[in-house]
């Protein structure tokens, strides 16, 4: 399951910008959060998905800071940051409490949160959790966690898709994985291959994979009353997602108080970022400034 799911990721290229930021550390109740910042203004936070780590994030953090500070993290069990061992340390409230760690370390109260896959479902329970925190919301390839239920309690061929997130949550599925296998992300490029392959040597497998075990729904997926976004949202969604299908962003507007700006990108997989870097990068900018603009 795990080839078929890397042999849809699309090739990386992109500028190496590892001389161009700055490393941090975070205290989150005692878990180190390295994260890297670039550029000064508003504070745009950048949570990645699985199997990434900061540098899925290189071919936005350079445009972004042009008007912003930006802090791309590193999520915990990923290349720099800690990795506890117990899988109850990879639930919601941690991973929240990790980014509000890294705002609070800027010397910050709020942030523009920005999350792809794994960082996108972080970001929307930040928003849910801590509205007072949550200056906009970013989410890429993330149905909200009510629109991701629905879609497994009702939609067959959501069901499907999240075959391979049973798998991850087997015992013993880290076992089969190894650091080159999750490298194939950049395979297209030898310098971020060799990024991709430093970090993930540096990861624990099996912290990626408790994400999957504390967090991802499973059966009877019932539906959970949560407080509605605050923030103004802006969704980015590639259409052809094998993974977490466009139906699931169906009455998102129901659980956010604020305006909410779906965009799509025909023929655009799952890792958008990679796939499509300058649509990524421009539509985040224009609606950014367009935000700014409305104070």
């Amino acid at each position: 399951m795990l080839v078929v799911l890397l042999a849809r990721v699309p090739s990386v290229v992109g500028a190496d910008i590892f001389d161009l930021v700055r490393d941090h550390y975070a205290d989150s109740g005692g878990v180190r959060i390295h994260y890297v910042t670039r550029g000064r203004g508003p504070l745009v936070v950048l949570l990645h998905g699985f199997p990434d780590f900061w540098y899925g994030w290189r071919h936005q953090i350079g445009p972004l800071s042009r008007r912003s500070q930006v802090a791309a993290l590193d999520l915990r069990g990923y290349n720099l940051s800690d990795k506890p061992a117990d899988v109850d340390q990879y639930g919601f409230a941690y991973l929240v409490a990790d980014v509000a760690a890294v705002i609070h370390d800027l010397g910050r109260d709020r942030a523009t949160i920005v999350g792809h896959d794994w960082g996108g479902a972080i970001a929307w329970m930040f928003a849910i959790l801590h509205p007072e925190m949550t200056e906009r919301l970013i989410v890429l390839q993330t149905p909200h966690p009510r629109g991701l239920l629905r879609e497994l309690r009702t939609n067959p061929a959501q069901q499907a898709a999240s075959a391979y997130a049973r798998v991850f949550q087997q015992e013993g599925a880290a076992a089969g994985i190894t650091p080159a296998i999750l490298a194939a992300i950049a395979t297209a490029d030898p310098d971020a291959r060799r990024r991709y392959l430093e970090a993930f040597t540096r990861s624990d497998i099996q912290g990626m994979l408790d994400y999957y075990k504390a967090d991802y729904p499973r059966a009877p997926y019932t539906d959970v009353v949560l407080p509605n976004v605050k923030a103004p949202v802006l969704i980015l969604d590639g259409l052809a997602d094998p993974f977490l299908l466009p139906a699931g962003y169906n009455s998102t507007w129901d659980w956010v108080d604020a305006p909410v700006t779906l965009e799509t990108a025909p023929g655009v997989g799952h890792f958008i970022m990679a796939q499509a870097p300058t649509l990524v990068t421009d539509a985040i900018e224009h609606w950014l400034r367009d935000q700014r603009a409305r104070r």
